[in-house]
């Protein structure tokens, strides 16, 4: 029996030892495999999970307005850490109080906190702990020079952060224009249409992993530097658009309206000078929403009727004494009434009168007779003007116009003559605008920009010319009819209140009713005006469309809620803008930029390597001046220079970096 039992001890311990064995192979294995076969893989997962290539943002290229105005810029903000086992015992013991006064100074907190604060981080061994957020660029050359900290990442422990925060200068007008980009490739307005020139290259540089979702820079070094983006230089005039902001917001607010939007044009080269769009809070507040004079396509009513009269002229078909008559301001056609909106109607009137005064009959009737028998002539006109879809602006988010083809499931017998009082088609305001102002152009019809150039500081990349829609809209004698029948809108019809003896205005009123089909309860009214100004020798063109103002306020006629925004703009370009100090041209910027130049040589005598003193300078100016030198330059911030990196009077080497920073 002794001896079985040994032999099942032996059997044991075999079995226990050749386990032992078979393990100890297995963890030689599994190393072997780890180390030689995945090696590569598990050092790189390590890596990963520890040390972590990051973007660094580069800077979005700045918006301009066309007189040097800074619409849209990017402002550094650092945020600053301290790696509390970076720096030695000695140095930490040597600075932190010292450190703690210098950040007590700059913060606007106790010495004794900071002290507390960052001697707890030591002995805690923090390696991110937070100093301060928000630091502005000089804030974070400042505090880069403190005690501790301006040993650098690796003896100091100073942790920077940066990123970029885009900033309006000028506040929020046009802000809906000026427009923003997001993450998930989402935006609107001049920022995303233009994001490939803006937004730049991204740089990037290694961090490692310290703590739970907490990183640092290895080095100060990047491994690749960012490269800012292009500036764009837009057509915005910031003086124009703060008239007509103020402008439409003062008459959205008297007639309580549900939402409105102003365009001005410059008439030759259809440049957008101003464009707001204002739709109402619950509070009764207007703020900046959607871009309605770009994307909000609706039936325009009377202000289609020019449409109605450049065809009729340009055909032949009638001449503007043709006489018709009103039939007490009600027409009949396949059993729908088509009435004037004046009681009674206006008796036998001229074409022209009848336009004058917004008859709904009698253009009804001019456009029913002559073209009911070839109605494609007076489509395939209009089509000739890009009115049936888009005519392709800068901005994203363009609608579409619609006019209704015949021979199509959309064309019946009512589409003609509904068509002629501006019924059954569908433009943008901007549409509608860009027909008015080639009027306003001798008949040259041209697309309307928002950009006009691309820069790299002082060197253009690109360049927008207005492009042309239409070379000639209508013959000089249809031309000079229409012009003549739009200034007396203004004079002695629908526009009569906005006439001043001392300055001319031509243009046209509408008045129509939306959503009407969906029922009574749903319609409402759209007041707008359109034309141009000075009537005799056109400089701008403008439109205002304000939709569902208070009806139990006054009234919602074009004339009376649209048109008095027009007057306010138009008359306050002419009596103002010329004089104003505040915002100049940007051929006057560059006058004054030649005359700072030649104060400059005047002053050195010839010696122009000398730097000059540029401080309260603008920042547009100084650039310009300090570049002409032949120097580059940098600069922080918007507003007047008030600091800058080399002093006044210092000799300077061509191709020399300066840096400027603004207020």
């Amino acid at each position: 029996m002794a001896v079985k039992k040994d032999n099942i001890i032996s059997y044991r311990l075999t079995l226990v030892v050749v386990c032992v064995f078979a393990f100890s192979l297995a963890i030689a294995v599994k190393l072997f495999n780890i180390q030689w076969v995945g090696g590569d893989y598990y050092r790189n997962l390590a890596k990963q999970r520890t040390v972590k290539n990051f973007d660094i943002p580069a800077n979005k290229g700045n918006i301009y307005s066309s007189d040097g105005s800074l619409l849209a810029t990017s402002i550094p903000e650092y945020t600053i850490r301290f790696d509390a086992v970076a720096p030695s015992d000695e140095n930490f013991e040597k600075n932190y109080v010292a450190l703690s006064d210098s950040l007590a100074r700059l913060l606007g907190k106790p010495s004794g906190e900071f002290q507390r604060e960052l001697r707890k981080a030591k002995n805690t061994k923090n390696r991110y702990f937070l100093v301060a957020r928000k630091l502005s660029f000089t804030e974070y050359m400042r505090i880069k020079k403190f005690p501790l900290f301006k040993l650098g990442a690796n003896k100091g422990g100073i942790i920077t952060e940066q990123q970029t925060v885009r900033k309006h200068p000028v506040g929020l007008i046009a802000n809906r224009t000026i427009g923003y980009e997001r993450d998930g490739n989402q935006g609107k307005g001049l920022e995303y249409a233009f994001r490939k020139y803006l937004n730049g290259t991204n740089g990037h540089h290694w961090m490692q992993k310290i703590a739970k979702n907490q990183w640092k820079p290895i080095s100060d070094v990047n491994e690749l530097d960012p490269v800012d983006g292009y500036d764009i230089i837009s057509t915005i005039d910031v003086f124009i658009q703060d008239i007509a902001h103020h402008a439409l917001l003062k008459q959205l607010e008297l007639y309580e309206a549900d939402h409105g939007c102003v365009v001005v044009m410059e008439t030759k080269t259809g440049e957008v000078k101003a464009i707001s769009n204002l739709g109402r809070a619950e509070d009764g507040s207007y703020f900046e929403t959607q871009n309605y004079a770009v994307a909000e396509s609706h039936e325009p009513g009377s202000t289609f009727k020019l449409l109605d009269l450049i065809a009729l002229l340009d055909d032949k078909k009638v001449d503007t004494s043709k006489v018709y008559n009103t039939n007490g301001g009600i027409i009949t056609i396949r059993n729908r009434k088509v009435k004037d909106s004046h009681d009674g109607g206006y008796g036998s009137i001229s074409l022209a009168r009848g336009f004058e005064v917004s008859s709904n009959t009698v253009l009804v009737q001019a456009v029913q007779e002559n073209y009911k028998n070839n109605p494609k002539q007076f489509t395939d006109r209009l089509s000739s003007y890009g009115l049936n879809g888009k005519i392709g602006i800068q901005l994203l988010g363009e609608g579409k116009s619609y006019i209704p083809q015949p021979g199509t499931d959309n064309w019946n017998a009512l589409s003609l003559p509904w068509m002629a009082y501006g019924y059954g088609v569908s433009m943008t305001p901007l549409q509608t605008l860009t027909i008015y102002n080639g009027i306003a152009n001798n008949g040259k019809m041209i697309k309307p920009i928002f950009v006009k150039e691309i820069k790299e500081w002082n060197k253009t990349i690109k360049k927008y010319e207005a492009e042309v829609i239409n070379e000639k809209m209508c013959s000089d004698e249809a031309l000079a009819k229409v012009k003549a029948v739009l200034a007396n809108v203004v004079k002695k019809g629908t526009g009569s209140k906005l006439y001043s003896k001392d300055f001319s205005m031509a243009g046209k009123t509408g008045t129509a009713q939306v959503n009407y089909s969906k029922g009574k309860e749903h319609m409402y009214y759209a007041s707008s005006f359109v034309g141009y100004f000075p009537a005799d020798n056109p400089k701008y063109s403008c439109i205002i469309v304000v939709h569902k103002p208070n009806t139990s306020l006054n009234n919602y006629y074009g004339a009376d809620v649209a048109g008095p925004v027009f007057k306010r703009i138009a008359q306050k370009i002419f009596t103002d803008v010329p004089n104003t100090n505040k915002f100049k041209s940007i051929k006057l910027k560059n006058a004054k930029q030649d005359v700072l130049y030649a104060e400059y040589e005047k002053k050195s005598q010839g010696n122009t390597n000398k730097i000059p003193n540029v401080k309260g300078m603008a920042g547009m100016d100084a650039v310009s001046l300090l570049e002409n030198l032949g120097l580059k330059v940098k600069f922080i911030g918007v507003g007047k220079v008030k600091k800058q990196s080399i002093n006044p009077g210092e000799i300077f080497k061509k191709n020399q970096t300066i840096t400027i920073e603004l207020s």
